[in-house]
């Protein structure tokens, strides 16, 4: 078994230290979910945990990890005889991002429970944490069922399993912890909330400290065995303050004051519900049990606020989490309780791995410059000059986007088997049951009736004698089912002097954020390719992370030319590209233009052939109409109609105005 890198040698990163930590002291705090660039020590930081956690008392051959103080009752191992136990370190179970639900859940073998009666259950590894730590890398990446069965186990205690009648119950508590870096998409605010803590972290910017991480790590990938050696003192002490700080926590006093605090800070932070309050309770007692106190003091209700409330405060979906520390400042002294001292902000009772300010939330981008006045620029501004993407003549400021707003639903149309999602329809594990099949490959989700039925006939020759079915593997179906996926939803933007109009561009940015939210709620990747001046640029490549799309649509420059053609090859080549990756996945052409094509020979044709190539391949494709004014030359819809779409205007893109959008993007292909 390889070496883990030591905890105590992690460089920085107080606040997910301390968040851990906190955790291991009290596991009622309900985890950790750490977000975070890539390379910033979360996965490293979480599984060097593992080796400070204490040693755990089970129940000889239980595959359950029975506490043999108090062994649970309904143990499928059970009942457990006294007196019969051992001593182990506390497990550290990863679960993969394509772990099964049997995986995860565990198994019943379908053929003895229909056969013999038998509940024979192996268990996944909610069995195996139980009692130690699970561990979620990338959780933000998990598919949502998983996500709900995990989340459920953590909040309840214990894992359910049910299928076709046969019930199996068993103990699950664990440390969940998931990590995440929020430029791959994020958690629903749901689950979100399951999580009892969250940190953000991020690399440092001074060059000592950098510096010191690069030293420890070469140290380590040197001779993992000798660095451990030489943090083998801190370990231990870091393994002794925990076990006291368990000790310890029972006696921990949580004031009337403390509970003011607390109970005021969730009200003017507008959390849902009661959770934030019990769960900042429990940050606040396990933080006074880990500095060595019996009192909560006001420090511990700060600490415990930007630990446990960035996650849960009411934001928009595109705002990063975090807190408004003055407003948490003057909120705690308002309601100051009496059975501690007001905060002073020092934090000096923590020396070990303390609070080191807020996570807070990443700031925010500044306001995009704006110019002084000129709200409409003239059509192709700076033709002459040519500017390139990246810059030049007649390139205009970036206009702010206007308000978003709900849109209807652009579905793919047909029958897909993409990743699960919200968005069109699919062959899918969940959902409602449409059919029955042989079972290709492992049997995953049993159509009873047609596993009956194909047994049926078959019992005299196979010597039934008995009340049991006699069932064999080549009678059991699969079944069929159909839910909803995720598609990869793909912007072409037009940002050129034809769109440069501010109050229009305004209204452009408007409709696409409107879009990418709705992506956002229905678990979409999102791209993004803009053209403008004589080329097309990949603004954003397919990513989960549709609050990265967003962040570059604020951003996006106009003017120049309009090389129509660019942009439609560019995205049919980013299109090319996904598809090798994930074949799976279907594609849905957003393109926002007014459908004007110039610079170059022949540009109005050369577009047209470009937008062939998605109607000879089926891509779904939708043109939102920018097109303004009192005389309209219908150029969009023109292109709507050589990719195979349709048309919508910005006004139709809104509520209602679209209720048979759909139809007619299936409808025109089918014409086509």
């Amino acid at each position: 078994m390889s070496t883990p890198f030591p905890f105590t040698a992690v460089v920085g990163q107080d606040d997910l230290r301390l968040a851990l930590l906190l955790n291991a002291v009290s596991p009622a705090v309900g985890g950790v979910l750490v977000r975070g660039e890539k390379g910033t020590a979360k996965s490293t930081a979480v599984r060097a945990l593992s080796a400070l956690m204490p040693e755990v008392d089970v129940v000889s051959g239980c595959r359950f990890s029975c506490d043999p103080d108090s062994p649970d009752p309904g143990c499928p191992d059970g009942p457990h005889a006294p007196g019969a136990f051992a001593s182990r370190a506390a497990r550290m179970v990863e679960l993969p991002v394509g772990a099964s639900e049997d995986r995860l859940v565990g198994a019943l073998d379908i053929e003895r429970a229909l056969a013999e009666g038998v509940k024979a259950f192996e268990p996944g590894l909610l069995a195996d944490a139980h009692r130690g730590i699970l561990y979620v890398d990338e959780v933000n990446l998990l598919h949502d069922h998983l996500v709900d069965l995990l989340l459920d186990a953590a909040a309840m205690g214990a894992s359910y399993v049910e299928r076709e009648g046969v019930s199996v119950r068993h103990a699950a508590r664990f440390l969940l912890v998931g990590t995440m870096n929020p430029e791959e998409g994020e958690l629903r605010p749901q689950l979100l909330d399951r999580f009892g803590l969250t940190v953000e972290v991020a690399a440092s910017r001074e060059p000592d400290q950098r510096v010191e991480v690069v030293r420890r790590r070469l140290a380590y990938d040197d001779d993992p065995a000798a660095f451990a050696a030489r943090w083998a003192d801190e370990e231990a002490a870091v393994r002794a303050r925990i076990v006291a700080a368990r000790e310890l926590l029972p006696s921990v006093r949580l004031g009337d004051g403390a509970l003011r605090q607390i109970a005021a800070t969730c009200a003017a932070f507008e959390v849902d519900g009661m959770r934030a309050d019990i769960v900042m309770a429990r940050t606040a007692t396990a933080l006074a049990a880990w500095a060595g106190r019996t009192d909560v003091l006001a420090e511990d209700v700060r600490q415990a606020a930007l630990l446990a409330l960035p996650h849960r405060r009411r934001r928009n979906p595109f705002d990063a989490p975090g807190l408004d520390e003055d407003k948490l400042d003057e909120t705690l002294e308002e309601f100051g309780g009496q059975d501690g001292p007001a905060d002073d902000g020092d934090g000096d009772d923590d020396p070990d791995p303390g609070p080191g300010g807020g996570p807070g939330g990443q700031p925010e981008p500044d306001d995009a410059p704006q110019g002084d006045g000129d709200a409409a620029a003239r059509p192709e501004a700076g033709e002459g000059g040519e500017p390139q993407p990246s810059g030049g003549a007649g390139e205009q400021s970036p206009a702010r986007s206007a308000e978003p707003f709900r849109t209807k639903v652009l579905s793919v149309p047909g029958l897909g088997q993409g990743a699960a999602g919200r968005r069109s329809r699919a062959r899918t594990e969940h959902g409602r049951t449409t059919g029955a099949r042989r079972p290709r490959g492992a049997l995953t989700k049993l159509h009873l009736a047609a596993t009956v039925q194909a047994a049926a006939p078959h019992q005299r020759a196979r010597g039934r004698s008995g009340p049991g079915l006699v069932v064999r593997r080549d009678d059991l179906r699969q079944a069929t089912r159909e839910g909803r996926e995720g598609n990869l939803v793909l912007f072409v933007v037009d940002a050129s002097g034809s769109m440069a109009a501010r109050q229009r561009m305004s209204a452009v940015k408007g409709a696409v954020l409107s879009l990418l939210l709705d992506a956002y709620q229905r678990r979409d990747k999102v791209g993004l390719v803009t053209f403008r001046g004589s080329a097309a640029d990949v603004a954003l490549p397919p990513t989960s992370s549709v609050d990265a799309a967003a962040v570059r649509l604020e951003s996006l420059p106009t003017g120049g030319r309009t090389p129509l053609a660019a942009g439609l090859l560019r995205a049919h080549e980013v299109l090319r590209v996904e598809r090798l990756r994930d074949p799976a996945r279907r594609a849905l052409v957003v393109v926002v233009t007014d459908g004007r094509a110039t610079g170059g020979p022949e540009p109005v044709a050369l577009a047209g052939r470009a937008a062939r190539l998605f109607a000879a391949e089926g891509t779904a494709s939708v043109v939102v109409d920018c097109e303004s004014g009192p005389v309209r030359l219908g150029l969009a819809g023109q292109l709507a109609g050589e990719l195979g779409g349709t048309a919508v205007t910005l006004d139709e893109l809104r509520a209602d105005s679209i209720a048979g959008l759909v139809k007619d993007v299936q409808g025109s292909r089918r014409a086509a």
